[in-house]
């Protein structure tokens, strides 16, 4: 593996275990796709270091669980918004 992928690779572990992000947010972050982020944390770290891979799939396996609430919350403020513009 490039150096400069390891690197990022370990940047993009450290930031999820630090703000909680999901992969969308870690995308948006380093400039880079959420399937390369995806495939950086659940296939490259791993292999990389095995004890913070386990700790970062925590983070995303809560986020997993928890993005119907995200969405429902992005659904409620957009029609919030709408109705206050009437």
């Amino acid at each position: 593996m490039k150096d400069e992928i390891r690197r990022r690779v370990l940047a993009e572990a450290a930031y999820v275990l630090k703000t909680g992000a999901t992969v969308r947010a870690c995308a948006t972050q380093f400039g880079t796709g959420k399937t390369t982020v995806h495939k950086d944390l659940r296939q490259r770290l791993p292999a990389l270091n095995p004890a913070l891979s386990r700790q970062v799939a925590a983070v995303l396996e809560r986020n997993r669980s928890e993005r119907h609430l995200r969405g429902g919350e992005a659904t409620r403020r957009k029609y919030m918004d709408n109705t206050n513009l009437n």
